[in-house]
């Protein structure tokens, strides 16, 4: 039987109370279950748990898998759907799923090294444009993807809460309101919304073999593909050269490979660090001010 650590268990109270320490507890049978069910072998789960449980396991022909269970059963759904939908496209393969159990099981990346080992920032953004392009389709009419708008939602949020005058709002009014004019305009004038990822940063894009990359959990939502740069650009950003240097030199390496406009990317950048604060402020964080400094990052590529 599969020991869950406690540390895992006291995550999912802290997230969901209760019920989510019965699922943890209940965890060891769903996986034996599962073993049966779908022909692998259970092996140790990752050290890096937060949201989900991960497993690694073995198939009956010895090849590696990974078993994902998720409390938030919802979100494993639209996880295997954008697998499935990207089948052939660099993404890893779904081999079996019980959406119902909120379990899914994947195909291994062996070794699944992240893009993060690689230090030489150009060469890991050129490897990133390679992912990159092999993505992206065109959004399917009625899709259950949540929209650019719905994912933004927490700067709406964040209005309704300091809308009353006596009520001091934190973040600078100012960057704010330059969020909601970037954000109207980018989803007024996407030329073609499209299924994204999400989530397109180094330790979701894993080697496969020798020269091949992988890429794993997506989020799945509609809309601009310039967004889908975003994440990685948030992640090692000091790496090579101070902040600044490394964030124009990365958007001018994916302008150059994939054709995008960079002033978009820092648009939807600046968006982007004002709903990293508004996060933040949400989950009773003080440290808003990182977000700010990610949007007056990118601010700076507009010049």
């Amino acid at each position: 039987m599969i020991e869950i650590p406690d540390t895992f268990i006291e995550r999912m109270h802290e997230l969901y109370g209760k019920e989510g320490v019965a699922w943890s507890k209940a965890l060891p049978g769903l996986i034996t279950d599962c073993a049966g069910r779908f022909n692998f072998s259970p092996e140790a789960p990752f050290s890096n748990l937060s949201y989900n449980f991960v497993l690694r396991a073995k198939l009956s022909d010895g090849k590696p898998a990974v078993l994902k269970s998720s409390f938030m059963k919802d979100e494993l759904s639209r996880e295997v759907s954008v697998l499935r939908a990207y089948e052939g496209r660099g993404m890893i393969h779904v081999l079996d799923a019980d959406e119902e159990q909120g379990v899914a099981l994947l195909e291994g990346a062996d070794p699944g090294t992240p893009l993060s080992t690689i230090e030489d920032d150009a060469l890991a953004t050129n490897i990133f444009c390679e992912v990159f392009r092999r993505l992206h389709l065109p959004a399917a009419t009625g899709s259950l993807y949540p929209t650019m708008r719905q994912h933004f939602a927490a700067i709406e949020r964040y209005r309704e809460r300091f809308n009353d005058v006596n009520i001091a709002a934190p973040l600078p009014e100012s960057w704010v309101e330059n969020a909601e004019e970037c954000l109207a305009y980018l989803i007024t004038t996407t030329s073609e919304n499209l299924l994204l990822h999400g989530d397109l940063h180094h330790e979701n894009i894993l080697r496969q073999g020798e020269e091949k990359w992988a890429v794993i959990d997506p989020k799945g939502i509609i809309g601009d593909i310039h967004f889908d740069t975003i994440q990685y650009l948030l992640n090692y950003e000091d790496r090579g050269g101070d902040c600044e240097q490394v964030l124009r030199r990365r958007i001018a390496i994916m302008t150059d490979r994939l054709g995008l406009d960079p002033r978009r990317i820092a648009m939807w950048g600046i968006a982007r660090g004002v709903l990293e604060a508004c996060w933040t402020i949400e989950n009773g964080g003080k440290d808003w001010h990182k977000g700010i400094q990610l949007t007056e990052r990118f601010a700076k590529c507009l010049d």
